[in-house]
């Protein structure tokens, strides 16, 4: 038996080599193509800038990549949420995470406000008064329920379960604005709404197995809360990043995303204490917070995924219906961590409602043309 792991591990290792060794060399020969093909030929959008091989391609695409990059954050962002609140007291861990974002945003409130070092870049933080903040305090209210329904779900169901429910969201929202703004579907987006109810009845089957029962388990109730508040606060940003004269707020979109950080944080910190005097109080034994790294590894995920989401559509060219689309990829990133990471049991039959998921998300794209 030695001898045949010996053996596996060592074809391992000569299959690793391999493929490392097929790795230096295609970067090798990009690297060559690269300053031996048009590397000094004037770009035509901007002679002053050189072009060398695949420039136009790769301008083309780069939004198309990003939301690849935003897809693959997200999924790791589900990841780290898992592994910091299993077995952790959930309302410090929120509380840091709103601490974290806040300690990203703020710095470019005030360089925003107090210099002219982000202006007319993509950081700037616009000016508002309060007309404009008490929208992004009802904001604050709407996410942070959110926050805190789907973090008390995510520490109790699998990674596996809570992935493509999440992943539906945009039927959730899809329904609102028809109920709300009063838009209509066509049918290839009806068909992607009844693919995700479809596969929330077969996710709902597979979770029986596990001894999850959708009707009776609180958390899927918090973790369809969650999604609903979500949806709300979809529905919202639409108002409130709509321009007047179409009937919006016209909300500068990082003023919105840097003061909600800031108020959540706020109320977060309120919340936190009053929960730390009342369990002070009762004396009663709890789960006891402890500090993961993977903590901190939340808010760098979610950062970076927002950036480069939102990175994406400032691109020209790019298409807001197939960058959320390619978004909600996150979940297969997810799924694979939960099945990898946490050993989550079940999986062929997850797989199945997963791609019913995804073949919703795709046809809701398809009508969104």
């Amino acid at each position: 038996m030695n001898v045949k792991n010996k053996l596996s591990k060592l074809a391992e290792e000569r299959i690793s080599q391999r493929v490392l060794y097929v790795l230096i060399g295609v970067i090798a020969l990009v690297f060559v193509l690269f300053f031996s093909v048009g590397f000094y030929t004037p770009f035509a959008g901007d002679p002053s800038f050189n072009a060398p091989l695949f420039t136009d391609v790769l301008l083309i695409f780069m939004w198309i990549l990003l939301a690849f990059v935003s897809a693959t954050l997200l999924g790791l962002y589900d990841t780290s949420k898992k592994y910091s609140l299993r077995g952790n007291d959930v309302i410090p861990v929120l509380f840091l995470n709103t601490l974290f974002c806040s300690a990203i945003f703020l710095p470019l409130i005030l360089l925003s406000q107090y210099t002219h070092i982000l202006d007319s870049s993509i950081l700037h933080v616009g000016a508002g008064g309060w007309e404009m903040h008490r929208w992004i305090m009802l904001k604050s209210v709407i996410v942070l329920l959110s926050w805190v329904f789907g973090y008390f779900a995510i520490a109790q169901l699998p990674l596996t379960i809570v992935g493509p429910i999440n992943a539906t969201r945009p039927v959730m929202t899809l329904v609102g604005a028809m109920l709300v703004f009063g838009e209509r579907l066509n049918g290839w987006q009806w068909i992607g709404v009844c693919l995700a109810i479809v596969s929330l009845f077969l996710l709902a089957r597979s979770g029986k197995k596990e001894g999850i029962d959708f009707k009776h388990n609180k958390w899927i109730f918090f973790l369809v809360l969650a999604a609903l508040m979500g949806t709300c606060s979809g529905l919202l940003d639409k108002y409130l990043m709509a321009s007047p004269e179409d009937g919006g707020v016209g909300l500068d979109r990082m003023m919105a995303q840097s003061w909600y950080n800031i108020y959540q944080c706020v109320m977060m910190g309120l919340v936190l204490l009053i929960y730390l005097i009342n369990n002070h109080k009762k004396g009663e034994e709890r789960v006891h917070f402890s500090w993961r790294w993977s903590i901190l590894l939340i808010t760098i995920f979610l950062s970076m995924a927002d950036f480069a989401y939102f990175y994406a559509l400032s691109l020209p060219g790019a298409m807001i219906s197939i960058v959320s689309m390619v978004r909600r990829g996150s979940v297969l990133v997810s799924f694979v961590c939960g099945a990898v990471l946490f050993r989550e049991r079940n999986l062929k039959a997850k797989a199945i409602d997963m791609c019913f998921v995804l073949l919703g998300m795709i046809f809701l794209w398809i009508g969104s043309r």
